[in-house]
């Protein structure tokens, strides 16, 4: 197995094995269909030294996220996490008070979802952001935008021309860098020696409780705990002080750090969800011994749902293009005899496929014109906020499918 690229232990354990599957954002074009395509074992092992979860880094950013197929703004219930996030984080750090003196770095900050609502309160901004067509369409909207991975020497570019951040947002790519240590050295440089490091990742406690296998995949290189991000932040000159619950993306974890020689001491929030993890076996081998065999429940339910569905003749369409869906697509291996289509709101994805399993995405329209029987909704984790939007299938008595954490089918009310 690969050494660990926190602290280059050899003594790394196999947590569950998906076998092979292509980038989950590489949607296919029509004339891409007769070509071969590129597929990497996907392989979550964890470290017993420094417990943190990760896959082998098979992939380079570059090859990902040079141009990319997700823009946050799709997502309407992000948009208003982002702005409440910025909201809180305005009054929690003083930054309106700084007036025209403030500054906020986002690190891989899309199209803007989140540094717009800065941009309307006139603080001072910057996004780096490494997709040259996200970045293009977030300066398009009025977000000051620098294309651009972050490392030391670009955290250090950036400290130079624009001076030190108040605030640096690392929202949802903290999992998507192979150099976790150069990257959090580069957090590092951008941050003032006095100011805040706010990080959003996925929490791999609610992952492995949740059965959120899906959330694997060959963008995410590693998946934290609590304890983890803490050895991983202190990497690069960061300590840990605080810590939020959240409940996006199925549980994440909103870590609040800051240079290590202002850090002080870490809040009782901290020490709780530690003993959280610890008592869930997060720190031994016990605490992911039995993940595997729930991740192959869940396949064997999806499967045996979607036979006997088209066995009786109904059809089945998706909702949603996330780069989760297309590991549990390809992890259970549904093609279109199973899942005819499916939806998304990006017009991006609209006339392209899934990658490995082909699967046409059309646009959300489409399932009012064809009115199927089921509706398997591929980004589970916006459950509240996809019910409303697809009341509508209730109009004929379809019902909507969620597949994790276990299959779930659901009525819902027009």
């Amino acid at each position: 197995m690969t050494p660990c690229r926190l602290c280059g232990s050899a003594a790394m354990a196999s947590v569950v094995d998906l076998g092979a599957t292509p980038p989950c954002e590489s949607f296919l074009a029509a004339d891409q269909l007769e070509r071969p395509e590129p597929a990497y074992p996907l392989h979550l092992q964890v470290c017993t030294d420094c417990w943190l979860a990760q896959i082998p880094p098979l992939i380079s950013p570059e090859e990902t996220f040079t141009q990319y197929a997700y823009f946050s703004s799709y997502s309407t219930s992000w948009v208003e996490h982002a702005r409440t996030f910025v909201a809180e984080a305005v009054e929690r750090l003083g930054l309106d008070s700084k007036g025209e003196g403030a500054f906020v770095v986002e690190v891989a900050s899309n199209d803007g979802y989140l540094l717009r609502h800065l941009v309307d309160r006139g603080i001072r901004c910057l996004g780096v952001e490494p997709s040259v067509n996200v970045g293009a369409a977030a300066r398009d909207a009025g977000v000051p935008t620098l294309t651009a991975f972050l490392d030391p020497t670009t955290g250090a570019t950036v400290r130079a021309e624009h001076g030190p951040a108040d605030l640096v947002v690392a929202n949802n790519v903290y999992a998507h860098i192979p150099d976790v240590v150069g990257f959090t050295k580069g957090l590092r440089a951008l941050v003032a020696d006095d100011g805040w490091v706010s990080i959003e990742v996925q929490h791999l406690l609610t992952l492995i409780e949740q059965n959120q296998y899906d959330t694997i995949y060959h963008e995410h290189f590693q998946y934290y705990t609590v304890a983890s991000a803490a050895r991983a932040l202190e990497s690069g000159g960061l300590s840990l002080v605080d810590v939020e619950l959240l409940p996006t993306h199925g549980g994440s974890i909103r870590l609040w750090a800051r240079p290590t020689e202002v850090a002080g001491e870490q809040t009782q929030q901290v020490a709780e969800v530690l003993d959280r993890e610890k008592a869930a076996g997060l720190q031994e081998l016990s605490g992911y011994t039995e993940f595997a065999a729930r991740v192959a429940k869940v396949r064997r339910d999806l499967l045996r749902f979607l036979i006997e569905a088209a066995e009786r003749g109904e059809r089945v369409v998706g909702y949603g293009a996330p780069g989760k869906g297309n590991t549990l697509l390809n992890h259970c291996g549904i093609r279109p005899d199973l899942l005819a289509y499916t939806v998304d709101r990006n017009p991006y994805k609209h006339g392209r496929f899934t990658p490995g399993t082909r699967i046409p995405i059309l646009p959300p329209e489409q399932i009012a014109i064809d009115r199927p029987d089921y509706v398997l909704v591929l980004p589970w984790n916006l459950r509240t906020e996809l019910v409303e939007q697809l009341s509508f299938v209730n109009e004929w008595g379809g019902r909507l499918v969620f597949p994790i954490p276990e299959l779930s089918i659901v009525e819902v009310a027009s």
